[in-house]
């Protein structure tokens, strides 16, 4: 045994199970006490922004308490930010935090706009801290810390940056790819001269080569689903054999960015044996982490983080659209209610809507869920499908007809020629097709409709047609997002396309177009 290797045995047996009683003790003080960690919170950060230009703008040195801060504090979006950031890229300090941020964490979103969010120090380092939490319950829970004698697949964006003005800006999980502590850097993978090769395939192509030469030893993956989905692919099609079968210490698969639900099949398919632990990180803060496991395949609900650096408020879903919305803090908050999730934090981001809705599903303590996107609700006639709503009944409708999703996205065709009433349009990429297409369609539009009185008004009022369902050939979506640019680790396809873009533009990739006239309805 090598000097290293005794090292971290000796760090394993004697010291790890010590850090992770003591994160255990810490996240079970900080559940308990959420209320008064979010008070202090808020408190902490005013206390800093009255000495930058942002407080001095609105005052923040006259805020006695949180209906004032409401009252004086305007919600904001990314482009109600854009002349602060651009001071900040021109070297500016004190701005919306004290000093300069570190860096800007770049976004890879689905619009066309680049985004630099500000990433301090000390938001980076809850960001690593949260993560760490994240794996540690994971190990407490399973009550062993043999995880961290193997090797760790993070998968990652770059660890590259680019000046953006006087500040470096990367994405944020390249960005924490340079921080990781050291003594994980051994057992990580890829190494930090793999995760910089472009483009996505090549990169991906020698993560698989790594990956196979250490499969012995390999028990964790990180990643969000749709790559992980793509990554396992590869082994099965390099090796001919199921990617658990391969890597018999692979316990845990940490997952987060999107919605898990479309994934879930597939990789249990992959990975029958492995635990599923959800996340999840932005890049303007690490808001929630799954704290306790599943029981019984009913999963409890992401802990919301309420003191790592983050004060957080909620827009009810109904109030989302207005231009002066009602907003709350964490004390008024209900369960089982959608809110967007606005976030005032350490890296100087002040009542920032994150864009993001969630429903919490306990308030003791707050575990909440993430149930779709504040601007991509499906509503061009006034349904207001969440994107959680359409994942669950297009999982019923599989299960049904025994079929398997890939990827999909909905839309709505709001004026059909010929006078035909509107209707949804589905473009689903199947890995399985349904055995019987008719009754297919027919479960995912009465599934939708039990789900959401809405659009079961419009259905049943005549005003809206059955849906359309149309069928993309196997790896269409990923061409596609290869084609516009947005191929790689950090992106994802959009579950609601609104304006009907992607959808036209997919339209090179169809296999078939299969339109269900309904007897009596259509």
């Amino acid at each position: 045994m090598g000097v290293f290797e005794g090292l971290l045995s000796w760090v394993v047996r004697g010291v790890l199970p010590v850090w992770l009683r003591r994160t255990a003790r810490a996240v079970a003080r900080f559940r308990d006490q959420a209320l008064v960690d979010q008070e202090e919170w808020f408190w902490r950060l005013l206390r800093v922004g009255r000495r930058t230009a942002y407080g001095r703008q609105y005052s923040f040195e006259q805020i006695r308490s949180y209906d004032a801060y409401r009252r004086q504090v305007p919600l904001v979006q990314y482009e109600d930010l854009l002349p602060w950031i651009e001071r900040i890229q021109r070297g500016e300090e004190d701005v919306l935090w004290r000093g300069r941020p570190m860096y800007f964490a770049k976004t890879a979103g689905t619009t066309a706009r680049t985004k630099y969010i500000p990433l301090t120090r000390e938001a980076l380092r809850f960001q690593i801290r949260a993560a760490r939490e994240a794996v540690f319950l994971y190990a407490w829970w399973r009550g062993s810390a043999r995880l961290f004698t193997g090797k760790m697949l993070f998968l990652s964006g770059s660890p590259d940056v680019e000046m953006v003005g006087v500040i470096p800006a990367g994405r944020l999980s390249g960005i924490v790819h340079r921080h990781v502590p050291r003594w994980v850097l051994r057992n990580r993978l890829p190494p930090y001269e793999v995760n910089r090769l472009s483009p996505w395939e090549k990169k991906l192509a020698r993560i698989v080569d790594l990956v196979l030469v250490h499969r012995e030893s390999l028990t964790l993956i990180s990643g969000i689903p749709p790559w992980i989905v793509m990554f396992l692919e590869w082994v099965e099609a390099r090796t001919g054999e199921v990617p658990g079968k391969l890597f018999p210490r692979l316990e845990v698969y940490v997952h987060g960015g999107v919605q898990f639900r479309p994934y879930r099949e597939r990789l249990r398919a992959f990975l029958p044996d492995v635990w599923f632990w959800e996340t999840y990180p932005a890049s303007e803060g690490f808001f929630a982490y799954q704290d306790e496991p599943e029981r019984d395949e009913v999963h409890p609900g992401l802990l919301l983080l309420t003191n790592h650096g983050i004060f957080y408020e909620f827009i009810p879903l109904e109030e989302v659209h207005k231009e002066e919305p009602a907003r709350y803090w964490l004390g008024e908050v209900e369960p089982n209610h959608p809110y967007e999730l606005v976030v005032t934090t350490c890296a100087g981001l002040w009542s920032y809507r994150t864009g993001d809705l969630v429903r919490f599903e306990s308030c003791r303590p707050y575990r909440l869920r993430v149930v779709g996107r504040a601007r991509m609700t499906l509503s061009p006639f006034g349904e207001h499908v969440l994107v959680e709503e359409l994942e669950q009944a297009l999982e019923e409708a599989c299960r049904a007809q025994g079929a398997e999703v890939r990827e999909f996205t909905v839309s709505a065709v709001i004026t059909p020629e010929g006078g035909k009433r509107p209707y949804h349009v589905w473009v689903i990429e199947f890995g399985r097709m349904p055995r019987v297409w008719a009754q297919f369609v027919r479960t995912l539009d009465e599934a939708l409709q039990r789900r959401n009185p809405y659009y079961a008004d419009l259905r049943q009022g005549k005003i809206l047609a059955m849906p359309e369902v149309r069928v993309l050939s196997s790896g269409a979506f990923q061409s596609y997002l290869s084609q516009i640019g947005k191929i790689g680790e950090q992106y994802k396809v959009p579950r609601v396309d609104p304006e009907g873009r992607h959808v036209k533009e997919l339209d090179a990739w169809l296999q078939e177009v299969i339109r269900i006239e309904d007897d009596g309805d259509a």
